[in-house]
């Protein structure tokens, strides 16, 4: 594991300049942390690059000679094992892996394994707050593994990050985020549900949202994304169909405690409706194409 706390000298490479990963990549790079860099387009891992003055690898393999600090922001379970599998002969006791995907939690504790054989540590670590938070540098941050590993790499955190929670062992950071994506699903239906209810009624809806947003029901969703569903735009954001992949793997996790989470299904119902017609790779404010007047 990295033997002391870290210094800004570009000890940290990235994997994956994605809508969140591209703009945390950037914190990094502008504090002097980032070496290295690493995309499946590799066009993207070049442009970001050169406008950061950074190193573009050609190979995931290349990345342990690279960095000692490897971070990973992708989409997908099989997305992290797949770069974890590809590190594995380069990870030495000096290295440690920080994956800030949304992944279920055994995926986590699956991928800990394998990178700790090698003497590496890793620290599951998904964060949420938006592309808003990611560009503002204000996510919160989720971690699970060793606080020891943490405690090192939190100057680094820091920069990306406004709070920084350690939940405890690997695979809690996942779980906590379920259940943020839980909240967020139930959110979502209940902010579209409302607007359509209000536009039903007349109600100039812009004034409307002022005045929700500053009282009890006021809440991050409607803020960010009341006046562009309003005006009918569903740019990213977060896309619906990885909001949608994330709510699988709740449903999963629920099915395996036997219990039921109601909202939280509709709400995968909808998405599943809106994936059907295209609108998978829209932000999940979409959702109020259901429910809008026509």
């Amino acid at each position: 594991m990295v033997s002391e706390p870290l210094k800004s000298e570009r000890t940290a490479a990235f994997v994956g300049l994605g809508a969140m990963g591209a703009p945390m990549a950037s914190h990094w790079a502008l504090r002097g942390y980032l070496k290295a860099v690493w995309n499946r387009t590799p066009e993207r891992a070049q442009a970001f690059a050169q406008e950061h003055h950074v190193i573009a690898l050609q190979h995931l393999g290349e990345l342990p000679t690279t960095a000692k600090i490897l971070a990973l922001c992708v989409s997908k379970d099989e997305d992290v094992l797949m770069v974890i599998e590809t590190l594995l002969e380069g990870l030495t006791s000096e290295h440690l892996v920080i994956d800030f995907s949304t992944v279920s939690p055994d995926t986590a504790k699956l991928a800990a394994k394998m990178v700790r054989r090698c003497g590496a540590d890793f620290l599951d670590a998904p964060v949420t707050g938006g592309v808003e938070g990611a560009s503002h540098g204000t996510l919160a941050i989720m971690v699970g593994g060793r606080l020891g590993s943490l405690e090192k790499i939190r100057p680094l955190l820091e920069t990306i990050a406004a709070k920084i929670i350690h939940m405890g062992d690997v695979g809690m950071g996942q779980s906590a985020k379920a259940v943020n994506q839980v909240l967020c699903a139930g959110i979502n239906e209940a902010v579209t549900e409302a607007l359509a209810f209000g536009h039903h009624l007349g109600l100039d809806m812009e004034k409307v949202i002022e005045a929700m947003s500053g009282g009890a029901a006021g809440n991050w969703f409607l803020d960010k994304r009341g006046k562009s569903m309003l005006e009918g735009r569903f740019t990213p954001g977060f896309k619906l169909g990885l909001h949608l992949k994330d709510l699988e793997i709740v449903a999963a996790m629920a099915q395996d405690l036997g219990i039921t989470l109601p909202l939280t299904e509709t709400t995968r119902e909808h998405y599943v409706q809106l994936l059907e017609q295209g609108h998978g790779d829209d932000d999940i404010s979409a959702l109020y194409r259901l429910k809008r007047p026509n």
